[in-house]
């Protein structure tokens, strides 16, 4: 097992310099830069170019692709996510606000999604061929196919027309200061977030039940008097969570990536908010250090995954 992990971290890691170096290459392909897009905003109606020039001097915009490159890496080496060229505040620092406000968001959605997707697909399998599953499995082929965004605007959209609540997307409630506003500005985001997330979830779980409960151990159960319930929950959940296990991972890949859009959407100061700021103001160094944490995050699920794997299933054995 301890070899195992190793040559894992030594696979992240290599994994995680790829992820550095094409944010790397893609941010510095975009059309412009931070010096122009913040000289462009105070369009004056003359000529800015050498305006422009001393700002990329001033901010070391100018310098080789090359050398920022190797001065990029040589930073990440000593965890040195950069520093924001419009703040001149450390990403590190910017984060330490957000990173709370994502964490509670994406807590939330991971619970609806998992709280949702395990019943539903565990009755759905129950009640095969009958008209609750039908219904079921329409609502998880509704989940895989409709965006997170056009869900939630579906959500908004039914909150708004039948005044159900007003949400508050500028105070910026927390569920520790006002839990109460905190639940109407979340509940929306964190039920379309879990719509999204948990649809797959459902559909996989579904089918692995019904391919469990076909095995000889099932009927070996049932033949000694055991209940149904508790073949289902105790028997046949247990093994069917094995591929489900992956899923989840992804699943919990795609909500922080998700959260870019329903923190955009929703006006909540977070990681994901604050991700697509950076990016629109070309304001490079915080963008590229987010989405190396936000890539660090999505290999250390997945490991994390793999490692359940073995405590799960004890025939399971890593070397």
């Amino acid at each position: 097992m301890t070899n195992y992990i190793i040559r894992r971290l030594l696979l992240n890691t290599l994994v995680l310099w790829f992820v550095a170096s094409l944010v790397f290459v893609g941010t510095h392909a975009l059309p412009s830069d931070f010096a122009e897009k913040r000289l462009a905003s105070t369009f004056t109606g003359v000529d800015q170019t050498e305006s422009i020039a001393n700002a990329r001097r001033d901010l070391g915009l100018d310098r080789p692709l090359g050398r920022q490159y190797i001065d990029f890496m040589g930073e990440l080496v000593r965890l040195d996510l950069g520093t924001s060229l419009e703040t001149q505040q450390s990403t590190w620092s910017e984060l330490r606000r957000r990173v709370p406000t994502t964490l509670e968001l994406g807590s939330i959605i991971v619970l609806v999604s998992f709280s949702l997707s395990i019943p539903i697909g565990v009755i759905s399998a129950a009640k095969q061929n009958t008209w609750i599953d039908f219904l079921l499995r329409a609502v998880s082929i509704f989940g895989v196919s409709m965006p997170v965004f056009f869900v939630a605007i579906l959500l908004s959209l039914t909150v708004v027309r039948f005044e159900l609540f007003t949400i508050d997307v500028v105070g910026h409630p927390h569920f520790w200061t006002d839990p109460a506003g905190a639940a109407k500005l979340y509940v929306i985001p964190a039920v379309a977030g879990g719509i999204a997330g948990g649809a797959g979830i459902m559909r996989i779980l579904r089918s692995q039940m019904l391919e469990v409960m076909r095995q000889d151990y099932i009927r070996t159960a049932r033949a000694k008097g055991l209940h149904d319930s508790r073949i289902w929950i105790r028997h046949a959940l247990k093994n069917a969570m094995l591929p489900v296990l992956t899923v989840m991972g992804l699943t919990i890949s795609g909500i922080v990536g998700g959260q870019i859009i329903l923190e955009t959407m929703f006006n909540i100061d977070g990681v994901g908010r604050y991700l697509f700021s950076r990016l629109n103001a070309r304001d490079f160094p915080p963008f590229q250090g987010t989405v190396l944490i936000i890539g660090f995050i999505i290999v250390t699920v997945n490991l994390a995954v793999d490692l359940t794997y073995a405590w799960i299933d004890p025939r399971i054995r890593y070397t």
